[in-house]
């Protein structure tokens, strides 16, 4: 059997090394040969989520392991669209480059800056009209999770004027949710039970995003609470000698009233 070719590299800080080595893995690594945009799809959505939990947890060391991650994943799909002979990285960081151009008239163009929210405003209306979009929700991708998705859409009807004026009536729309769901449940359909749950999670988003809060990152974070609390009650009781399914509702509603006091 014929071994394989052997090639010398060392890491070094420049982009140009960078795409060797992934030109030459793509040539000679049985693995990464085999691979497809479609088949790393996934993997570059979870190294994204990787890098977020880095900077949830203030982790620079990590965030810079992560950002190199998403960095390989660039890299990737740049070599396999060259391969097909589709685009390469020239092309890739000239397009980013002529996005930024072209929507920061305030700093490469005559048009005054105004305010953080003008900005964003007018990036959106260039974003529309470069792409030809009928809608400014087409800029939503529909995979995103629904948190987010229901954010970003509220956030670009919002640009346009489709928006609340008042806390007061959005809290009154979060009231008329609640009250909607709530009679949903004592009746057996349970998908208008879904729609209603939809409604009121998307009018709690709505609020939120009045008060400049994240949908998505507000539960991230309690979801880390959830999850560093809870395991410190499985950790207690393991210290006893017992398991969850071997304690009582009161004894685990203690421990987590203790690991409040401890983990915050």
């Amino acid at each position: 059997m014929e071994s394989s070719p052997r090639f010398t590299a060392a890491p070094t800080r420049s982009f140009d090394d960078l795409l060797r080595v992934m030109h030459i893995l793509r040539n000679h690594c049985p693995w990464d040969r085999k691979q497809t945009h479609e088949s790393i799809r996934d993997l570059m959505i979870e190294e994204v989520y990787e890098a977020i939990e880095a900077i949830d947890d203030g982790d620079m060391e990590e965030l810079k392991k992560e950002l190199g991650d998403i960095l390989l994943h660039v890299v990737f799909h740049a070599e396999m669209a060259q391969e097909a002979k589709t685009f390469d990285m020239g092309d890739v960081i000239f397009a980013i480059q002529d996005k930024l151009i072209s929507r920061h008239p305030h700093v490469f163009g005559d048009t005054e800056a105004g305010n953080p929210e003008i900005v964003k405003q007018n990036w959106e209306k260039i974003k529309q009209r470069e792409k030809g979009r009928k809608s400014v929700l087409q800029g939503v991708p529909a995979h995103l999770p629904g948190l987010l998705r229901a954010q970003r859409m509220q956030e670009k009807a919002g640009a346009v004027g489709f928006d609340w004026q008042t806390w007061p009536e959005a809290w009154k729309k979060l009231d008329e949710e609640l009250t909607e769901f709530r009679e949903a449940l004592e009746k057996q359909d349970r998908a208008e039970q879904e729609r209603e749950f939809g409604d009121l999670l998307f009018s709690l988003v709505n609020v939120g995003r009045l008060a400049g809060l994240d949908a998505e990152n507000a539960l991230r974070t309690t979801n880390n609470k959830f999850h560093s609390r809870f395991t410190y009650i499985e950790e207690s009781l393991s210290k006893q000698g017992r398991t969850t399914a071997e304690s009582t509702l009161e004894e685990m509603d203690a421990l987590w009233d203790e690991a409040k006091q401890k983990l915050g």
